[in-house]
C-alpha cells in the first residue's frame, strides 16, 4: 500500500511563508527616499524593489501634499490610517505604524520604519477562544501571538501600554510594534517555545516615550485541549518603581482621549482640569491670556482670564472662579512662565510664591487652609504661541512634584494648547468664511416693480463649516426681474470663494439678457473651464472648481406675467396660486461643470399675486424626518396666506426646522405684480424715415396722458435717435414700446435685424454717429437684448419722486 505524504501542519505552513510576506515594511531615509522594501510591501503596493528603491516615498501616498506624512515624521511613533497609492493607481486605506529611529547606515542620521499588516483581516473569529484562555491566565499586560509570531489578541493593558488599539496591532509582530531593546530576543524565545521549549523570562522596552523603562515579561506556551502548542502568551509586569511611570503613561493616554473633544476653548480647559484632578494633582487652575481685558499696567502685569478650576472634594475650593480676570506680576510663577515659555516646580514656602500670595489675600488664605506645599506653573504653548498658564497644586498627598511630573504636566499642557489652537484657528476660519460669504450675498434687494421679495439665509452648524449656498435678484430690461438661487458643493473658504465666482458669472451673463437655458449652458462651460484650470494634473479631487454646483435661474415679466425658468441639478421652484401649492414642471438639467448636456426652459403664466418659492436642498434634508414629510410641511407653510412675505419665510423655516441646520439654507419668496395695459403703450411703425416724427408725437402724447410732462423732452430725443437707427440699420417690422412703472420709464425699439448697435467716436465734421452717445448721456442705462429673430434696443430713465 502506497504511503501518502503527511500534510504539513499549520505551524509548518506558517514557517514556510517568508516572515517578510506577513508584514509590509518600508524604510524611508532623511531625504524622503525609499531605502528599504520588504516582500510584503511588494505584495501590498505592487512595486518590485528595483523600481521603488531610491524613489521618493511620497509617491506611495494617495495624497502626497497632505499632512499624514508630516505628522508621522514628527513623532517618535505614529499610528493611524493612511491613504496609499498602488502601482496600478488604485487607492488603499490601511492602518500603518511608523517608528522614527537612528539610521543603521549613517551615524547620527535618522530613518523611519513604516509597517503594515497584510493578514490582519484574515484572523479567524475562532481565535477569540485562544484569547479567553490567555486572558484567564494573564495577571497584567498580556498579548497572544500565533505560530507566525503575529499578534492575535491584546489585553486592554497591552493597548494602553503601547497607546495603540488592538485593531491596529493585530497581524503585526512584536518587533513591528516595539522595535526597541529586548523585543527581538523575545521573538527568539517565542520561536523556541513553538518548537517545544518551556516558558521563558524576558526584559524588553515597549514605549519610546520611556526609553529607560525595562519591563519584566514572561513568555508561555498556549496549548489547546489536545496539548498542542497553538500560540505564545506574553505577560508583562512592572516593578513598584516603574508603577509610577506606568500610571503617568495611563494618564497621558487618557488625556489624549478626553482633552479636546470639542471646539469650545472653555470646555477644553475644563477637560484638562478634570483629567489631572485627583489623578495627578489635588487642585488645578487654567488661566488663558485675555485679549479683551484691561491694558497692561505700567508694572508689566499680564491679564489672564480664569477658564477652568477644579479641586479635590476633600480640600477647600480654589479662590477665583471661572471668568475672573487676574493681573499677574511678571515675577510671579504665572508671569515667569509666560515670559520664559517653560514650566517650573515651586515649593509653596519659596519666597516668590509667598510674595505672590501676599498680593492676593484670597490665594494666601487658601494656601494656609489647605496646607498646599507644591506648585507647578506650566505654559499652554503650541506652534510658537502661548495661550495661557496651567497651575497644578498638591496639598492632600505628601510627595511634592518631581521633575518627571513636570515633564508629564508639559505634555498635558501641550495637548491642551494644541486643541485650543485648533479651536481658535477653526473659529477664525469660520468667521472669515462667514464674512466673505455674507459680503458676496446681496446686502440689500434692488428696487424694482415686478416682484415683492423676502429672503433668508441660515448657515450650517456642522464642523465642515459654512457652505456655498447663495441667492440673487437681478433687475433686467423691460421691467423684468431675474431670480437666482444656487448651491456650491463643499464647505468652508473654498466653497464661499467658488460661490462668489459663480454668482459674478451669473450676473455678467444676465446683463447680456440671455434666456435661462442659454445662460445655464454658458455657466456650465465656465464652471468646467474653472475646474480644468484649478485641478491641474496632480489633485483633481481637491480642486473641484465648482463642478457639481446646482443653480436655478428664472425671469419674470410683469407685462406678460410670464415666468421662464431653467435649472441645473437644483430642486424645482414651488408656486402658490389661489391657495394651491405645486412644483413647476421644470426639466431637471444636470449640475454645472459636467459639460456637453443640454438645459431646457419652462414657461408659464402666473396670475398677479402668485407666490414663487426658491430654496436650496438644505431646507428639505432635516435629520428627523424624510423628504415626503418635508415637502408636506413646506407646502402647508406656503399655502397659509399672510400679508408679509417675511412672515411666510419665517413660518417655512420654523415649520421645517427643529434645530440649526446641518447644511446651509437659502430661501427666496416672491409675490408677483403685474403692469396692466394702461402702463404699456406699443406702436407698429411704417418702415420709413418720415415715421420718426409720428413716433415722437405719439410718445409725447402718451407721456402727457401719464402726467409725465417733465420726461417729454428727453423721451423725444431718445425715441428720435433709436427709431432713426432702426430705420437706417435695421429691417422691418419696427415697433416702439413705452413702459411706465412707479420709478422708471422704459423706451424700447424692436426691429428684425440681428445687428447689434454700438457707440463710436464721431469726428468733428461728421454729420452722424452721435445718436447712441446721446442716448447714453440722457438715460440711466441702455442696452440690447436679442430674440430668436431680431433685437430690442432699450433705454431707461429714472422718474423723479412725485
Amino acid at each position: 500500500m502506497e504511503r501518502r505524504p503527511t500534510p504539513p501542519s499549520s505551524r509548518a505552513q506558517a514557517h514556510a511563508v517568508p516572515q517578510s510576506a506577513y508584514t509590509a515594511v518600508v524604510t524611508v531615509d532623511e531625504r524622503g527616499a525609499v531605502a528599504g522594501w520588504s516582500d510584503g510591501a511588494a505584495l501590498l503596493l505592487g512595486y518590485p524593489p528595483a523600481e521603488i528603491l531610491g524613489q521618493e516615498a511620497c509617491r506611495l501616498l494617495a495624497d502626497p501634499g497632505g499632512d499624514t506624512w508630516r505628522e508621522a515624521a514628527a513623532c517618535p511613533r505614529w499610528s493611524g490610517t493612511a491613504a496609499l497609492r498602488h502601482r496600478d493607481g488604485h487607492r488603499l486605506d490601511r492602518d500603518v505604524l511608523v517608528h522614527r529611529r537612528a539610521s543603521g547606515d549613517r551615524p547620527g542620521g535618522t530613518e523611519w520604519r513604516v509597517v503594515c499588516a497584510l493578514t490582519a483581516s484574515r484572523v479567524a473569529a475562532a481565535d477569540r477562544t485562544l484569547g479567553e484562555w490567555a486572558f484567564d491566565q494573564s495577571p497584567c499586560v498580556a498579548a497572544v501571538f500565533d505560530e507566525g509570531l503575529r499578534l492575535v489578541l491584546a489585553s486592554v493593558g497591552m493597548q494602553r501600554s503601547l497607546s495603540l488599539a488592538e485593531g491596529t496591532m493585530r497581524g503585526l509582530r512584536l518587533t513591528d510594534l516595539a522595535p526597541f531593546g529586548g523585543c527581538a530576543e523575545a521573538e527568539s524565545g517565542m520561536r523556541r517555545i513553538l518548537a517545544g521549549g518551556g516558558p521563558e523570562d524576558v526584559r524588553l522596552r515597549l514605549d519610546p516615550a520611556t526609553p529607560d523603562h525595562d519591563w519584566h515579561g514572561q513568555l508561555a506556551p498556549l496549548t489547546d485541549t489536545d496539548g498542542r502548542v497553538r500560540a505564545v502568551t506574553l505577560t508583562v509586569h512592572s516593578d513598584p518603581a516603574e508603577q509610577l511611570v506606568w500610571r503617568r503613561m495611563l494618564l497621558l493616554s487618557d488625556a489624549g482621549v478626553r482633552i479636546g473633544t470639542t471646539s469650545d476653548v472653555q470646555r477644553t480647559a475644563r477637560e484638562l482640569a478634570d483629567v489631572v484632578v485627583p489623578a495627578f494633582a489635588d487642585a488645578c487652575a487654567v488661566d488663558l491670556l485675555d485679549a479683551a481685558g484691561p491694558g497692561a499696567p505700567a508694572d508689566g502685569r499680564r491679564a489672564l482670564r480664569r477658564a477652568a478650576v477644579r479641586a479635590a472634594p476633600q480640600g477647600p475650593p480654589l479662590p477665583h472662579p471661572s471668568g475672573d480676570i487676574l493681573l499677574c506680576p511678571p515675577w510671579s510663577p504665572s508671569g515667569r512662565c509666560l515670559t520664559e515659555g517653560r514650566g517650573t516646580v515651586y515649593a509653596c514656602n519659596d519666597e516668590i510664591v509667598a510674595r505672590w500670595a501676599r498680593e492676593d489675600p484670597l490665594a494666601a488664605a487658601w494656601v494656609r487652609e489647605s496646607g498646599a506645599h507644591s506648585l507647578m506653573a506650566v505654559p499652554l504653548r503650541a506652534a510658537g504661541t502661548t495661550f495661557g498658564v496651567a497651575l497644578f497644586v498638591r496639598h492632600l498627598r505628601s510627595e511634592p512634584f518631581a521633575p518627571e511630573d513636570l515633564w508629564l504636566a508639559e505634555q498635558l499642557a501641550a495637548r491642551t494648547a494644541t486643541s485650543i489652537r485648533g479651536s481658535e484657528r477653526a473659529r477664525r476660519q469660520h468667521t472669515t468664511t462667514m464674512t466673505l460669504q455674507r459680503s458676496l450675498l446681496p446686502q440689500t434687494l434692488p428696487d424694482q416693480a415686478a416682484l415683492d421679495i423676502a429672503t433668508r439665509y441660515l448657515p450650517s452648524v456642522s464642523q465642515a463649516g459654512v457652505g456655498g449656498d447663495w441667492f440673487d435678484v437681478i433687475p433686467l430690461s423691460g421691467t423684468r426681474v431675474a431670480l437666482v438661487v444656487g448651491d456650491v458643493v463643499g464647505h468652508g473658504m473654498r466653497a464661499a470663494a467658488t460661490m462668489g465666482r459663480v454668482r459674478t458669472a451669473v450676473r455678467t451673463l444676465a446683463d447680456v439678457d440671455l434666456p435661462p437655458d442659454e445662460l445655464l449652458s454658458h455657466l456650465d462651460d465656465l464652471v468646467a473651464h474653472l475646474s480644468a484650470e484649478e485641478s491641474g494634473a496632480d489633485n483633481a479631487e481637491e480642486s473641484a472648481g465648482g463642478v457639481g454646483t446646482t443653480c436655478l435661474y428664472g425671469v419674470y415679466d410683469p407685462v406678460t406675467r410670464r415666468f421662464t425658468v431653467a435649472r441645473a441639478g437644483h430642486p424645482p421652484p414651488a408656486v402658490v396660486t389661489s391657495g394651491t401649492v405645486r412644483f413647476l414642471d421644470v426639466p431637471a438639467g444636470p449640475p454645472l461643470g459636467l459639460g456637453g448636456l443640454p438645459f431646457e426652459s419652462f414657461e408659464t403664466e402666473l396670475p398677479e399675486g402668485s407666490l414663487i418659492a426658491l430654496y436650496t436642498n438644505g431646507l428639505l434634508e432635516p435629520r428627523d424626518h424624510d423628504i415626503d414629510e418635508s415637502l408636506d410641511k413646506m407646502f402647508g407653510a406656503l399655502a397659509c396666506p399672510a400679508e408679509s412675505l417675511d412672515t411666510i419665510c419665517d413660518r417655512v423655516l420654523t415649520t421645517m426646522l427643529t434645530h440649526r441646520p446641518d447644511d446651509d439654507i437659502a430661501l427666496l419668496v416672491a409675490r408677483t405684480r403685474a403692469l396692466h395695459a394702461d402702463r404699456v403703450a406699443t406702436w407698429e411703425l411704417p418702415f420709413d424715415l418720415s415715421a420718426v416724427a409720428d413716433a415722437r408725437k405719439q410718445a409725447t402724447d402718451k407721456l402727457l396722458a401719464w402726467h409725465l410732462e417733465e420726461a417729454a423732452f428727453t423721451t423725444e430725443l431718445v425715441v428720435s435717435e433709436m427709431v432713426t437707427n432702426a430705420f437706417r440699420y435695421g429691417r422691418p417690422p419696427v415697433r416702439l414700446r413705452l413702459i411706465h412703472d412707479d420709478h422708471t420709464l422704459t423706451c424700447e425699439v424692436f426691429d428684425s435685424s440681428n445687428t447689434a448697435p454700438h457707440m463710436r467716436r464721431a469726428h468733428t465734421y461728421d454729420e452722424g454717429g452721435r445718436g447712441l452717445l446721446l442716448v447714453g448721456q440722457l438715460t440711466q442705462r441702455w442696452g440690447t437684448r436679442h430674440a430668436t429673430t431680431g433685437k430690442t434696443v432699450w433705454a431707461e430713465q429714472f422718474l423723479a419722486e412725485g
